[in-house]
Parts: structure tokens; sequence; C-alpha cells
């Protein structure tokens, strides 16, 4: 990351981190107080299934008593759609009312692994697009090699929809003009720091408004790997999120000053999170 003094005052705000990861149980307090120091004010943990939606509301209760720092999503992952039974929606309900949980998600389409079965994707998701218009609540999607089928199935979805981001984009200008047309939010990760996978992304994060762009870690996976010195460990921590913070800042020809603000009053409204703790 840039040692441009500026950084010390950057407010980040980590709209995808995957704290329930087994690679995270045995030291979760202290990867959060790094996270701090850093600068990310609060986080949003990712949902993946029933169960690990269960998981990530127990930490942000029990490592956040003030419910000012942590809050989660809660949803079904296309890689596990082929689990999504009679009584999923049902249960996903029932975390969805709790006031610490702030979308539905991770919920979309994966065409790329196929880990389910495709018609079961697109029956998870359509069912969690039905209780987000139900309960009112923004949806975090994921997207891989789907581009064109989500955005059909979403636009019978999006004007009862009060927002959806697509998390981790890392996809081509045509799916990202085509989410955008559909007044999508998006969200950029450390692909952006890959330059084996990630050059094309460069020159798109500049087409993406302000208002729309979010900033996430989704660690433990995606390691910047512009970071330098890397860790041994190779897990990528939300505390490394400065690095994607100065990567997108840099194309898109803004200061991590005014990226940060931005980025993150969009977070702070798109989750409808509290002020953050000083």
């Amino acid at each position: 990351m840039s040692k441009d003094p500026e950084t010390n005052a950057i407010e980040l705000i980590d709209i995808g981190i995957n704290l329930t990861h087994p690679s995270f149980a045995s030291d979760a307090e202290a990867v959060l107080q790094r996270a701090y120091a850093a600068g990310v004010s609060q986080l949003v943990l990712t949902g993946t299934s029933i169960e690990e939606s269960e998981k990530a509301l127990l930490l942000c209760e029990t490592l956040d008593d003030e419910a000012q720092r942590l809050f989660s999503t809660a949803g079904v992952h296309p890689h596990d759609a082929s689990q999504w039974a009679a009584d999923s929606a049902q249960q996903l309900r029932a975390l969805l009312i709790d006031p610490r949980v702030r979308a539905v998600g991770e919920c979309g389409l994966d065409f790329n692994r196929d880990f389910s079965p495709r018609p079961q994707q697109e029956k998870a998701l359509e069912e969690q697009l039905a209780l987000a218009v139900e309960l009112n609540m923004p949806v975090f999607l994921h997207e891989r090699d789907a581009s064109q089928r989500l955005l059909e199935i979403l636009r019978d979805y999006r004007d009862r929809l009060p927002a959806a981001v697509v998390h981790c984009f890392t996809g081509e200008k045509r799916a990202l003009f085509g989410y955008l047309d559909l007044d999508l939010h998006i969200g950029i990760t450390g692909w952006i720091c890959d330059e084996r996978r990630g050059l094309h992304l460069q020159p798109l994060v500049r087409e993406i408004p302000r208002g729309r762009l979010m900033l996430e870690s989704d660690a433990p996976y995606l390691l910047p790997r512009s970071l330098r010195p890397k860790p041994k460990s190779n897990r990528n921590e939300p505390s490394y999120l400065g690095e994607v913070l100065a990567e997108v800042a840099r194309h898109r020809e803004e200061s991590v000053t005014a990226l940060s603000q931005h980025s993150s009053a969009c977070a702070r409204a798109f989750f409808g999170l509290p002020q953050p703790v000083r």
C-alpha cells in the first residue's frame, strides 16, 4: 500500500469477510483488532449457507456486543444450492429478521465450477430474492461466468428490491455495464491487484460511479498479490484492505482519502450501518 501520509486518516468498511472460515478459528479477535488498527472501522461477515450464516451472526454477537462494528449477511451460496430444501426459506427468514443481519446472501449463480446443478442454483437464488423483496432487504450477490443469466433473473425482481451488490466483481465490461444499467452496486476485491488475472479490471473501475462502488477483502481469499511484504501464511485479512483501496484509487485517479470516504459512505448507506466508533 502507498505510504502517503493521508492513508493514516482513512476509514474503510469491509463489506465481505468470511470470518467463519476455519483459518480464522484460533485468532478471529486478533484479526479484527488488526483490521481496526488499519482503519477498517466496520465489517460485514458473509453467510454462505444456513449453518455458516448462523455462525456469522454468532460471531457478531460474541465479538461486538455493542453492535457497532460487526454485521452479517445470511444466505445460501450457489455452491451449496443443492442443499436448498423445502424449509430453507423459513430457516433463512428467521436469521434475516435479526437486526445484526443486513443483507440476503451470499446468493447467486456460479456457472464456472457448477458445484450445484444450474436449475437448483436458479431456484435457490429466486427464493432468496423473493425473501429480500418480502423483507425489503438488500442482496449480496455472487456471480461467476453467469452474468447474462443473472441479469435475466434480476430483471424480474429489481424494481421491488431496495438494493443489490455484485460482490467480488471480476467480470468484463459488458457484464459491468449490464449491472450498472440495473442500478446495482459493485464490490471490488484484491483481484484487481493480481497481475495475472486482474489487469482487465484496472480500467473498468473508473467506470463505476460514486455511490455504487464498495470495497471488500473476501478474506481469507484473494490476498492482494501486490502486498509487500507478503504474509507467510498467504491468508488474506481485512487489515490488508488498504492495498485494494490504493490500487483502485490509482486506476480511478482519485486520492485514497476521497475513495475511502465515498466507498465507505456507500457501504454505510447500502447496509444501513451506524456511524463508526472512534
